[in-house]
């Protein structure tokens, strides 16, 4: 985001903080303005030249004209900004990202669209598909897989690229990075306790490992085949509950021993239902270690529950480089 000569704010792709640069005016609303590159008429020294020769044209990446670390700031004062236009959480001082060992070729798996004879992602513009030979994020074994796909020249249809095509339920696409995120759950972990209970948690990739730090563990899922995966991986004092969160959550906050339990919130993008931060709320638990691939509806939700917690901690993982996205982890404690 800049300014034009009027001072109207206005938003433009592939520029880096601190640029002076010429543009063209695509959209000129009341408050503010939309438009595109022309020409860096000073450039940042964080200015980059991008690798991949689809960049700009491609809906894929954002940020490939930024060195990395370049992109981990910006990637941390998006985060600040939204927990402080969202949130109200406006003194917030949020983490140093952690990076990805790898910034390319890290995605175990991507989805790409085959029609008119082309396979490869949505453009920028949204005109179509943008026809994609290699994609720079993905792994080699996935690539392989894309070079075939373009051989066999498919019916219009979407297909997902797995490199592990043995894996069941959810999985994150960055392996490196799902290590370090989970590293740094476990760490807010530490001290242990009663009960932990782990809401939206998938297969357990959080709970397992944390088993033997716990008395019990409760962990509550939506999702049938993950559920049944947790439950074969589980230890004695693990139970994994298949349905509502919510309804679940209510239930096993009803225990004596809830007011000392930590709760891992790991929701999809959307964030948390109402009526699970609402419980959380009510019934103050000691500790909530909240990831979020969406910084807009985790601010929303950390809102919602900021009259009985106190936010510890942000801390951003960057598991998806290059783009505009970024996971979060969040720690609140009960102690006000």
């Amino acid at each position: 985001m800049g300014r034009l000569p009027d001072g109207k704010a206005c938003f433009v792709p592939d520029v880096c903080l601190g640029e002076r640069v010429s543009i063209s005016i695509e959209k000129d609303a009341k408050r503010m303005a939309e438009g595109i590159l022309v020409a860096v008429e000073s450039a940042s020294p964080d200015r980059v030249e991008p690798r991949c020769r689809y960049f700009g044209e491609c809906g894929g990446c954002a940020y490939q004209h930024m060195d990395y670390a370049a992109q981990l700031e910006v990637k941390r004062r998006q985060v600040g900004q939204v927990l402080g236009r969202i949130g109200g959480f406006r003194d917030m001082v949020v983490e140093a990202p952690v990076g990805a060992p790898e910034p390319f070729e890290y995605r175990n798996r991507i989805t790409v669209h085959a029609r008119g004879g082309r396979v490869g992602f949505y453009r920028r513009d949204g005109r179509g598909i943008m026809d994609i030979e290699r994609c720079l994020l993905a792994s080699e074994v996935v690539n392989e897989k894309l070079a075939g796909l373009r051989e066999r020249v498919p019916e219009d249809s979407v297909r997902t690229l797995r490199e592990h095509e043995e894996r069941r339920g959810f999985h994150q696409t960055n392996d490196a990075v799902a290590a370090l995120l989970r590293d740094g759950v476990l760490a807010a972990c530490a001290s242990g306790g009663s009960l932990l209970i782990d809401a939206y948690c998938g297969a357990g990739f959080f709970a397992h490992p944390l088993a033997s730090r716990f008395e019990r563990v409760v962990g509550i899922e939506w999702n049938g085949e993950s559920v049944a995966l947790a439950r074969e991986a589980a230890a004695l004092n693990e139970i994994y509950l298949e349905g509502d969160v919510a309804a679940h959550l209510e239930g096993v906050l009803s225990g004596e021993d809830a007011a000392g339990a930590t709760v891992i919130l790991d929701p999809p993008a959307q964030g948390v239902d109402a009526r699970v931060a609402e419980l959380l709320a009510e019934r103050r638990v000691a500790q909530i270690v909240y990831v979020s691939c969406d910084p807009g509806t985790l601010a929303r939700d950390l809102k919602r529950m900021s009259a009985a917690y106190e936010l510890k901690s942000v801390k951003p993982f960057d598991m998806f480089p290059q783009t505009a996205e970024i996971e979060v982890m969040a720690v609140l404690t009960g102690a006000r």
